[in-house]
């Protein structure tokens, strides 16, 4: 499959997704909370010292424990600027503090720490080691925490964050799984090092990921170094989230944030912003979440990528008009569009694997729309076929964007060569037998949502999922038997396996009215019947195999309203193992894994 602007596209509005599941997600708001609060009890003594001082607080949520630093008095561009000569890794050895020589390599000799965020390591370097002593288990490597780790800060406060993520990356067991890796969150934190530590963070696969820098239209702070420095050597690493009131983008290529930070930041328009602006800012986001031009998605990418562009620097706060594109913003543009083109030519070169990383992303915002419609009470099949929520319109840009790559996909690895019984890698069919699990369900929804619709299998299913399915059943055929206590135990966070469960109840439904009919014929009636006969065993052979998930059984879903039109049909006298499991609520105990 050759690389196309589409593809360069496609991958170009990741940035937008990502910064809509980050938006979606509550740490931002926690994460400003934590440091709120540390602010909050600051002493006016501490408030008025001239002398820098760092503090942290511990907090433990539901779902994270996070760890907020913040500096005293409140740190301003002073501060920054004066201690802002970098310091190398030679010195940091030379004045016996060789913390971070970890990040040293045959390839990458030397790097660079912003020096203001150095010293006041050091300087603190007993309570921080306590700090770590407290959350982490040096004999182990593990972290002793029962949630997700979120080290958070703001301004220099975010500095001593990445420094001390950093510390305990190093420090944690190489096997931890990434979801149980810290997760670094700045707020306004300026850079922190050179070149040399972004290669060196980035040479580490799981590591640039754990940072997420949070970077206010027209704070000074953030690109501080890069305005003020006729040649700076400072880089970024990790993932900059980029936000104003208006909305928001995740950049994660360094020269791209390099150029942003740059370009968001003019002597008129500096400020100096403080968590409680961070905060704000989060507040309005979450309930606004990201303005876009929703017309323009699904449709197909013209030649040039500048209209995208322009629709995501206006999203984090550039003014820019027809009338007023000034020389700066069309440079920053024109270097944009050659940089996304030469990133789309280096992508022949890359492997097939990383480029089914690309479309994971799109994958979390399914899974995160998921999980918030249960939590909602309703599953999300019935959620996007009726439209219930705000958010069921996005899902549509995600499903085209996944259904587009795995079609692509499945047409290419069909027509090369193959050994007998293996079309595609047990990688990819691992990923695509997920997609498939979790996007046909929606285009089956789109499709009975048109009146009159019927049998999906023969006029509405695209030939891609029939493949994907027969080569994961060829796969899989050797494996096949009873559930196992593993699979029980999991039912509740499955997809259900059978992509195509959701026509079969639309299916029966149908059958259902079919048979309250009086007009319908006689053929019509016993066409029907046979259907339901078939379909009753069908869903029980599922229910014992834990194939379903158990979300078919709420209250809204599509299948509870088949099993209420089906009760007032039957004869009081019928008896099935599935009527006995629904009359019973045995799905209660199915849920558990304990049916």
């Amino acid at each position: 499959m050759s690389i196309s602007v589409r593809d360069t596209f496609s991958r170009f509005i990741s940035g937008l997704d990502l910064a809509d599941l980050v938006v979606n997600a509550d740490l931002l708001q926690l994460s400003c909370d934590a440091i709120e609060d540390l602010h909050a009890e600051t002493s006016p003594h501490q408030q008025l010292s001239s002398t820098l001082s760092l503090r942290h607080k511990l907090v433990q949520q539901s779902n994270c424990t996070i760890i907020a630093f913040a500096t005293s008095p409140l740190c301003t561009k002073d501060h920054i600027l004066q201690g802002g000569d970098l310091v190398s890794s030679s010195t940091l050895k030379e004045q016996k503090f060789p913390l971070f020589d970890f990040l040293r390599s045959k390839g990458n000799p030397s790097f660079s720490i912003l020096g203001v965020a150095v010293n006041l390591f050091k300087a603190y370097f007993q309570e921080l080691s306590q700090l770590k002593d407290q959350i982490h288990d040096s004999t182990t490597e593990e972290l002793l925490v029962n949630s997700r780790l979120i080290v958070s800060g703001h301004s220099l406060g975010g500095t001593i964050a990445s420094l001390f993520t950093l510390w305990l990356l190093d420090n944690i067991k190489k096997t931890t799984r990434r979801n149980q890796l810290p997760f670094c969150i700045t707020f306004g934190s300026p850079l922190i090092g050179d070149q040399g530590l972004q290669r060196a963070i980035s040479e580490h696969s799981q590591w640039n990921s754990c940072f997420l820098h949070v970077a206010a239209f027209k704070d000074l702070s953030p690109g501080i170094f890069i305005t003020s420095q006729p040649n700076p050597q400072y880089m970024p690493f990790g993932t900059y989230f980029f936000c104003s009131e208006l909305g928001c983008n995740c950049v994660e290529d360094p020269e791209v944030v390099s150029w942003l930070l740059k370009s968001t930041i003019t002597p008129v328009s500096a400020e100096e912003m403080g968590i409680d602006d961070y905060s704000g800012i989060v507040k309005h986001l979450k309930s606004r979440l990201i303005m876009k031009d929703n017309s323009q998605l699904g449709q197909p990418v013209t030649p040039s990528l500048r209209p995208e562009m322009i629709l995501q620097l206006k999203a984090i706060g550039f003014e820019i008009t027809a009338q007023q594109q000034n020389n700066i913003i069309n440079d920053l543009i024109s270097e944009w569009e050659r940089h996304e083109n030469r990133k789309a030519q280096q992508m022949k070169a890359i492997d097939p694997n990383e480029k089914l990383n690309i479309v994971k992303i799109r994958m979390a915002n399914l899974e995160w729309y998921k999980k918030d419609c249960k939590a909602k009470g309703v599953g999300y099949y019935d959620s996007y076929k009726n439209l219930y929520f705000t958010r069921d319109g996005e899902v549509t840009k995600h499903k085209k964007v996944l259904f587009d790559y795995w079609k692509n996909s499945v047409e290419d690895f069909e027509r090369k060569p193959q050994k007998e019984g293996a079309f595609m890698p047990e990688t990819w069919l691992f990923a695509g037998t997920n997609y498939r699990r979790m996007v046909e369900p929606l285009d089956i929804a789109q499709y009975y949502k048109q009146t009159g619709k019927r049998d999906y299998l023969t006029y509405g299913r695209s030939r891609h999922y029939i493949l994907l399915e027969q080569w994961q059943k060829e796969q899989t055929e050797k494996l096949a038997g009873p559930p196992n206590d593993k699979k029980k135990q999991s039912v509740a966070g499955i997809l259900t396996e059978d992509s195509c469960f959701w026509m079969k109840v639309e299916e029966a439904l149908i059958s259902c009215k079919l048979l309250r009919d009086e007009t319908s014929s006689t053929s019509e009636k016993q066409s029907a019947r046979e259907f339901l006969n078939i379909f009753e065993q069908y869903v029980m052979d599922q229910i014992n195999n834990y194939a379903v998930s158990p979300e078919i059984f709420l209250e809204k879903s599509s299948f509870t309203k088949w099993w209420k039109d089906f009760q007032e049909i039957i004869e009081t006298s019928h008896n099935s193992p599935l009527t006995d499991f629904m009359k019973n609520r045995r799905y209660r105990q199915y849920e558990r894994g304990q049916f």
